[in-house]
C-alpha cells in the first residue's frame, strides 16, 4: 500500500511525451512539469511563442501530482499578514490576484475541457480549538473587508456540512473547491502540447548556462532559447548552472478509503467541500468523485507507522461511521515552504525566472505565477508579476525548522493529540 499515490489511479487525463534526444531552439525553455510550468507553457503559446518544456520524470511527478487538490483563494496567511511581512500596496497587489486564482483554474478547465473532478462548492477551514475559531473570526473579518464571499459557521453548521461534530466552527470560502491535481497538470499539458508546446518528459537537465542565450543540456539533445522560466519548486534537483533552491523541508502524506458505502456518503461531506484544519501540523480532509475519503496530514511516512496509525486513529474520531474502513491508497510529496511561507519569484540572469515556495498553495498561486511569469518573460516587463522578483534567496534555519516540523508532527501524530 505504501507510495501508492490515488491521482495515479484515478486520473482521467492521459499524458505521455518523448525523451529530449535531439538539439533544439525555442523563444522559451521552461523546466518542469508541474502547475507552474504547464501554465506557463500554455500561457506563452497564447502569446505566439515556440516553447519547449523539459520535465525530469513524468508531466505531475512532484507536489502537483501528490497535491491535496483543493483550489483555494489566497495564501495561508490571513491577508493582514501578507500585507505586513510585504508592504501594504504589494501584499494587496498579492491578495487580490490569489483571491481571483480559483477563477484562473477552473476557467482554464473548462476552455480545455479537463478531465479532473473539477467540484466549485467551497473549502471550509476548520477550527481545531477555541484558539483556533479565534484564528478564523480574525480571518474571516479580514476577508470580509475585502469583499470575499466568505461565511463564519458555527458548530453547529460545521457539523452539518461535514459530518463530524468535533469542530468549534468553520470558514466556508465559496471563491474556491477541489479537484483531481493530477488531472488537472496533465490536462493544462495536454492543452499546451495541443497549442504547440514540444514537451519532453524522462529528461534530466545536467548543465545551465547563459550566454546570449540560455542552453539546457540533457543526456541526449539540447535547448536553446531566448528566455527561461525554472519550474522545479521543491523538486528541484540540483545540476550545474541552477543549484537546489534551499527551502525548508516539508513532507504532507494522505490515505484514501475504498470508496465509501452509500449509506456514508451524503454523511460525509454532503456537499464535496475540501477541508483543513487550524492545527499546528494541519491535517486536512475531502471525498473524491468515486467516493473515497481522503485524510491527509504532515509529515513523512515511516517505518514505524506512526502516521499511519495516527490516521486510522483520527479518521474514526472524526467520523465513527468509518472506524472499520482499510486505507487503500498511501502516498506523500514535497511542500516547497518559503522562510515567510510567501511565494518567490527569482531572477536567474537576463530573461531568467524561477518561482517557487508556494507553501502548500501550488495550485492556484502556480497556475497564476506561472501565466504572469510567462508574459512577464516574452515582453520584458516583470512589472506586471504579482510578487517583485528577488535576486537571490536563502532561509539559514530551513534543516533546523524541517527537523522541527517533522519531529513535531511525529509526536503529535504517535501521541494522537487531536
Amino acid at each position: 500500500m505504501r507510495d501508492r499515490n490515488l491521482w495515479n489511479h484515478s486520473c482521467a487525463e492521459q499524458f505521455d511525451a518523448p525523451i529530449l534526444d535531439a538539439d533544439l531552439t525555442a523563444d522559451l525553455l521552461i523546466i518542469g512539469g508541474g502547475f507552474t510550468g504547464c501554465s506557463a507553457a500554455l500561457e506563452a503559446e497564447k502569446q505566439g511563442a515556440k516553447v519547449v518544456l523539459i520535465e525530469a520524470r513524468t508531466i505531475g511527478f512532484g507536489g502537483s501530482g501528490r497535491n491535496v487538490g483543493l483550489v483555494n483563494a489566497g495564501l495561508w496567511l490571513p491577508p493582514d499578514t501578507v500585507c505586513q511581512r510585504m508592504g501594504q500596496a504589494a501584499g494587496e497587489r498579492l491578495n487580490t490576484t490569489l483571491a481571483e486564482a480559483p477563477d484562473a483554474v477552473f476557467s482554464l478547465i473548462d476552455e480545455h475541457g479537463i478531465q479532473c473532478e473539477a467540484i466549485r462548492n467551497g473549502t471550509l477551514h476548520c477550527a481545531h480549538s477555541k484558539g483556533g475559531l479565534d484564528d478564523l473570526i480574525t480571518r474571516y473579518e479580514q476577508q470580509l473587508r475585502r469583499g470575499a464571499p466568505v461565511q463564519l459557521l458555527d458548530a453547529a453548521q460545521t457539523a452539518q456540512a461535514t459530518g463530524t461534530d468535533v469542530y468549534y466552527g468553520a470558514l466556508q470560502d465559496m471563491r474556491a473547491g477541489t479537484l483531481q491535481p493530477l488531472g488537472y497538470v496533465r490536462g493544462l499539458a495536454r492543452a499546451a502540447a495541443q497549442a504547440g508546446t514540444q514537451i519532453f518528459e524522462n529528461s534530466s537537465v545536467m548543465q545551465l548556462g547563459f550566454s546570449g542565450d540560455w542552453l539546457a543540456r540533457c543526456k541526449s539533445g539540447s535547448v536553446r532559447a531566448k528566455s527561461l522560466i525554472l519550474a522545479t519548486n521543491a523538486y528541484h534537483t540540483g545540476f550545474r548552472g541552477a543549484e537546489s533552491v534551499r527551502m525548508t523541508p516539508v513532507n504532507f502524506f494522505q490515505l484514501a478509503t475504498p470508496p465509501l458505502p452509500a449509506s456514508l456518503l451524503n454523511e460525509i461531506l454532503g456537499q464535496h467541500q475540501g477541508c483543513w484544519d487550524t492545527g499546528l501540523v494541519m491535517t486536512s480532509f475531502r471525498k473524491d468523485k468515486a467516493g473515497r475519503f481522503i485524510l491527509g496530514a504532515m509529515g513523512l511516512p515511516d517505518r514505524m507507522g506512526i502516521h499511519e496509525n495516527w490516521a486510522r486513529r483520527a479518521m474514526a474520531r472524526l467520523f465513527p461511521g468509518l472506524k472499520d474502513q482499510s486505507f487503500e491508497f498511501f502516498w506523500s510529496g514535497r511542500i516547497g515552504m518559503s522562510v515567510d511561507y510567501i511565494a518567490k519569484i527569482q531572477r536567474l540572469g537576463e530573461r531568467g525566472y524561477s518561482a517557487f515556495g508556494f507553501s502548500g498553495r501550488g495550485i492556484g498561486p502556480g497556475t497564476v505565477i506561472g501565466r504572469s511569469l510567462a508574459r512577464a518573460v516574452l515582453n520584458g516587463d516583470e512589472t506586471a508579476l504579482p510578487i517583485a522578483p528577488i535576486d537571490a534567496y536563502q532561509d539559514k534555519l530551513r534543516v533546523a525548522k524541517g527537523l522541527w516540523i517533522e519531529a513535531g508532527a511525529r509526536a503529535i501524530h504517535f501521541t494522537g493529540a487531536r
